[in-house]
């Protein structure tokens, strides 16, 4: 048994004394957002998707970490990331995650002096295509970026754990 105790990477978020993400999901309409962005290769699997208490695993590049997210509130949610061992996070998104994993090419872009985050899904999720940004606090105004589209910050069926349940190409099954 490995024991890696890593760092914690983040802990806090705003003006919340808890670790605490707040977050906003919107869908993308066009391609304009590509423009001189770079992306990194995320794999992520889930070891928990109980609404109320979600256990990842990142693989991003070389970077792995494991994150424990609470229930989604208002936007926000209380979150903890520690880094753990790359051969841990390969060795537990090989055995012990749920299926399929989450995989997606993650792109920085930068809109009006923010930093937002647009996924491009891959594997049994190909096709959709979600831009997100963190907020210091909950009611902070941001500009929106014309290329951005319905926002699914609300809709759980967008949560990158319930994607691992019932992924993107399924949804036309229903």
């Amino acid at each position: 048994m490995r024991m890696a105790p890593g760092p914690r990477i983040s802990c806090r978020k705003g003006d919340d004394p808890m670790g605490t993400e707040i977050e906003r999901r919107f869908l993308v309409n066009d391609d304009r957002w590509r423009d001189g962005s770079s992306f990194i290769q995320l794999k992520q699997g889930f070891l928990s998707t109980d609404k109320e208490r979600i256990v990842r695993v990142r693989l991003a590049g070389e970077a792995a970490t494991l994150t424990v997210k609470g229930l989604t509130r208002d936007h926000q949610k209380s979150e903890y990331e520690y880094a753990i061992p790359g051969q841990d996070a390969l060795e537990m998104l090989a055995s012990l995650c749920l299926r399929p994993l989450i995989e997606k090419r993650r792109f920085r872009v930068k809109h009006a002096g923010q930093i937002w985050d647009v996924d491009e899904f891959e594997g049994e999720n190909h096709g959709l295509v979600i831009a997100e940004i963190e907020l210091k606090h909950r009611d902070q105004p941001f500009p929106r970026p014309p290329w951005l589209g319905m926002e699914v910050s609300d809709n759980p069926r967008y949560f990158n754990s319930n994607l691992a349940m019932l992924p993107y190409s399924r949804w036309k099954e229903e």
